[in-house]
């Protein structure tokens, strides 16, 4: 494979090369023709004053039939070095003198396309007594063309050979950007393990069935009150204890098996080939005896448990993607029934999806109800600590229930379409708030609004977003939409598309949650945006895996223009990082988390030094 890769660049380069040689010849070949046309025009232009001169002064002797007047003025000829040879004929035509004499211009050899002809009447008191004829030699045109494109073919090939260890440089650091993307891409940069996108792209391939096809299995499994972890120990204890997690859950599997980190503290196992049920169940029974045992972070003995679902392929699901839901299901059946334990999907867990359903009829109201509001999270100058935009988050406070988090209900806003009207709210409130400060006397502010997927598609956006700014008066410079990185791969031409008519409004354009999918320099150079925004699992793996990621989207970001926002900056030592690499704008809970719209004026809108001491 490698072989194959490496084979692959040297091809790219050799065609890089050859491209910029065919460039170089036919440059050098259009400006050799011109050059051509230009000095052969000047020598013909010469030689066509030449035979007006000899036309001029052999007028009385042509006309008097004076033919050693006319061969003293032929002899003149010798010295003009384009003529060839020359001829002056009488009225009658007849040839009354020639240069070389005619013996010696019968000896020399045929001109061809070396040569050309020019002719000058001669003419005495306003009369034609004859004609002088010039055959100019263009052997000295050629000899100076072939001189100049020697010099040319040397320069280019000089050019050349000193670009080539340039483009291999310039072509390695590029494929070392792009090969650290792709990797992180599919990588869980905290465990080391494959990711979401990793566990996706698996799913969906899904093996032919039939009578004695093997078994496949999916183990999905949470670890349980995970968040009191991050809440006690804070994300880089999480993200450690994450990390021993993997280890002993992949030192239980086996061969062939794969691991997975969804995200979170979810984890996924996919088992091939497995003998029965009870095999797949003792398996995942197996991963969570291996948890029992207690884990030191920061010096600190913690116990941990998880619940895991398990769900077969043919069994539970005609497609090997399927099982998600179902061992997702079967997930928090365990924990509804204690945690710490692993349940088997049964078609009765499908009744979890009516409460989701329940979940999106609420939703429906929510906006009615007046139960949707919007925080908002400073945007932190690295350097100078001030204020260079806000962020609107969207929540929702259901009625005498407990919040429900954006990462439950958006999804199923998203799944139901829900999101479009959803979002348009927002858009507006954000503007509303960003207007409503500005008449408080605070200036202009940047407010930074998700889009999600369902709202790229909605026909009517561009023209909401228009009605929105003029209703409430919002400059469009200072409305930021943020695009995921995974919307832009999956619908790219239709994406660039409708990021080109946002941009010619005057809006800033963002692309969110960078690095979590895949963009070459190339693929980005094609998008009209201004922004990018890390996504925050490599600013928390600052310091550490996260740096590597953190610097090459830097450096990407200089080389296009781009400014960058980096997200969940929590530690004064990722703070110093990000600035010292050139991050421009922050965005963390070093700063502050989301707020209500009165905290955050009270905290952000108020002159002040700075909010990073």
């Amino acid at each position: 494979m490698s072989a194959l890769l490496h084979g692959s660049r040297a091809s790219g380069l050799r065609t890089s090369v050859v491209g910029a040689t065919v460039a170089l010849v036919l440059a050098g070949g259009f400006l050799l023709a011109l050059q051509y046309a230009i000095q052969r025009q000047e020598t013909i232009a010469d030689a066509r004053t030449q035979a007006q001169v000899v036309a001029s002064s052999s007028a009385a002797a042509v006309m008097f039939g004076d033919t050693e007047a006319v061969a003293d003025t032929m002899v003149s000829l010798g010295t003009l070095g384009p003529v060839r040879t020359a001829r002056i004929s009488n009225r009658g035509g007849e040839v009354v003198g020639s240069y070389p004499d005619r013996e010696a211009a019968r000896a020399l050899p045929a001109c061809g396309m070396d040569c050309a002809v020019v002719r000058a009447p001669i003419q005495l008191q306003g009369e034609q007594v004859g004609t002088v004829e010039l055959e100019v030699d263009m052997a000295r045109v050629h000899r100076r063309l072939l001189g100049l494109a020697g010099a040319f073919l040397l320069a280019s090939l000089a050019g050349v050979g000193l670009a080539m260890p340039l483009m291999r440089r310039a072509r390695a650091s590029v494929r070392a950007a792009e090969a650290r993307l792709d990797y992180l891409a599919h990588v869980d940069p905290v465990t080391g393990r494959e990711n979401r996108n990793a566990f996706i792209a698996q799913m969906a391939q899904t093996p032919a069935a039939g009578p004695g096809s093997p078994r496949h299995a999916l183990i999905q499994l949470d670890l349980d009150r995970f968040k009191e972890v991050n809440d006690t120990l804070g994300h880089a204890g999480g993200d450690e204890l994450l990390r021993q997690v993997a280890v002993r859950i992949a030192s239980v599997l086996r061969a062939g098996d794969q691991l997975f980190r969804l995200g979170g503290d979810e984890f996924a196992v996919l088992m091939a080939d497995v003998e029965s049920v009870d095999a797949a169940l003792a398996q995942a029974q197996a991963v969570l005896a291996r948890l029992n045992a207690p884990f030191n972070v920061s010096g600190q003995q913690l116990f941990i448990t998880g619940s895991a679902g398990v769900s077969l392929w043919p069994d539970d699901a005609e497609r090997l993607r399927d099982l998600a839901g179902n061992a997702d299901a079967a997930m928090y059946e365990a924990k509804r029934n204690g945690r710490n334990r692993a349940a088997l999907f049964e078609p009765r867990l499908r009744e979890a999806q009516a409460a989701r359903l329940a979940l999106q009829a609420d939703l429906r109201g929510a906006m009615a109800r007046g139960e949707l509001r919007l925080n908002y999270q400073p945007q932190v100058d690295a350097v100078r600590g001030t204020l260079s935009g806000v962020e609107a988050l969207l929540r929702w406070d259901r009625g005498g229930i407990d919040p429900v988090s954006p990462a439950v209900f958006i999804p199923i806003a998203e799944e139901s379409g829900l999101i479009v009207e959803i979002g348009r709210w927002v858009i507006r409130e954000a503007c509303r708030q960003a207007q409503a400060w500005r008449e408080q006397g605070f200036g202009q502010l940047r407010m930074a609004v998700n889009l999600s997927v369902r709202q790229t598609r909605d026909e009517q956006l561009l023209a909401f977003i228009d009605d929105v700014l003029e209703e409430t008066g919002v400059a469009p410079g200072c409305l930021e939409l943020e695009i995921t990185e995974n919307l832009l791969m999956e619908e790219t031409e239709l994406a660039i598309a409708l990021l080109a008519r946002l941009r010619a409004r005057g809006l800033h354009l963002a692309i969110d949650d960078f690095g979590t999918g895949y963009s070459s320099m190339a693929y980005l150079k094609r998008l009209p945006i201004d922004t990018l925004k890390i996504d925050m699992t490599f600013v928390r793996a600052i310091p550490g895996d996260g740096e590597a990621i953190t610097t090459a989207i830097l450096a990407m970001a200089r080389q296009l223009g781009l400014a960058v926002v980096a997200e969940g900056v929590e530690t004064g030592q990722q703070h110093a990082f990000l600035a010292r690499e050139g991050c421009g704008t922050l965005q963390g809970y070093r700063f502050d988390p989301p707020l209500d719209p009165e905290t955050f004026a009270a905290r952000w809108l108020q002159p002040r030094t700075s909010r990073a001491s």
